[in-house]
């Protein structure tokens, strides 16, 4: 009998109900079990009661909470702490880049300059670091 090894969990959040939908697809097509939030302040709430993945993917223009600003209160809140954490963004300037990562982040995509596949792989490799 095989052992099955545990899917890793990726935290989606994209208030772009067709690009969460998109990439929530390819991702669990590839081996991850999927948890997709439509808000910043919804997937605060996930990881608050006690969600805990090992790689959260996050939009920076969002309705409501920004990327950033829910890149602050889980570093603040030491919420998924262990999770490898990417902003998935079209803001692409180098202070905005800059931003994700001094809030944590472990990469920084820039969604125009990658299809969904090449997501995947970029935080395969980010994970596997």
């Amino acid at each position: 009998m095989t052992q099955e090894i545990p899917k890793p969990t990726v935290l989606i959040i994209d208030d772009d109900n067709f690009l969460l939908d998109m990439y929530a697809l390819k991702f669990s097509q590839n081996g991850f079990s999927v948890v997709a939030e439509m808000s910043a302040g919804s997937a605060l709430e996930r990881l608050r009661d006690g969600l805990s993945p090992e790689v959260i993917l996050t939009d920076v223009l969002m309705p409501g909470m920004d990327g950033f600003t829910f890149l602050e209160h889980i570093q603040d809140e030491h919420l998924a702490d262990q999770a490898k954490i990417i902003v998935l963004s079209n803001k692409g300037e180098k202070q905005d880049i800059d931003q994700g990562v001094s809030l944590g982040a472990d990469g920084y995509i820039i969604k125009a300059s990658m299809i969904p596949s090449e997501v995947v792989d970029k935080v395969r490799s980010i994970l596997n670091k």
